[in-house]
């Protein structure tokens, strides 16, 4: 492996593959999901679609009463990375690499995001990483109000490369 290729984990976490139910429920327990007020509604049976939700709450309003801006972050945190992990299974290293906010809209209420990801999308990831090399998508996740109203944009970049046969998973 590379300099800067990530060595894959041997922990029990990484290895795990939880069903899409157990998932949810799992991250609605969460402690920074649970104790902000982030709920997960919804996990496709194949990882193709994730919707989360932010309900306004004492806990995560800011001083002038709207959604704390790290909360709407937080919402949108792990999800990309958890549905390419899934979709492309073992023999991947995928990494959150970098994001970026832009607050659009002040947020109060319940708000959303809603992540998809296409087969199309992860036969490209397939198709870039399948020499070795990292691959560096970004996706952009947009939360929204009741009415619509986009409050605040995510650019998520992750970091996948596909693991040269030398490494060897444990079962």
């Amino acid at each position: 492996m590379g300099a800067d290729t990530p060595r894959p984990r041997q922990g029990f976490l990484r290895n795990l593959r939880l069903s899409p139910r157990l998932l949810r429920w799992g991250m609605n327990l969460w402690p920074p999901f649970f104790g902000a007020g982030i709920r997960v509604e919804s996990i496709s049976p194949d990882f193709d679609r994730i919707v989360v939700s932010l309900r306004m709450g004492l806990l995560n309003r800011n001083y002038v009463g709207t959604h704390f801006g790290g909360s709407l972050f937080a919402m949108t945190d792990p999800f990309y990375m958890l549905m390419m992990m899934h979709r492309l299974g073992r023999g991947y290293v995928v990494w959150d690499r970098a994001a970026r906010i832009d607050f659009l809209h002040p947020a109060k209420g319940t708000v959303r995001a809603h992540f998809a990801l296409a087969d199309d999308e992860v036969a490209r990831v397939r198709a870039a990483t399948d020499d070795g090399q990292k691959h560096e998508p970004v996706y952009v996740i947009e939360v929204t109000d009741a009415d619509g109203t986009v409050c605040a944009r995510v650019e998520k970049t992750l970091y996948i490369r596909k693991l040269p046969p030398s490494v060897k998973l444990p079962e």
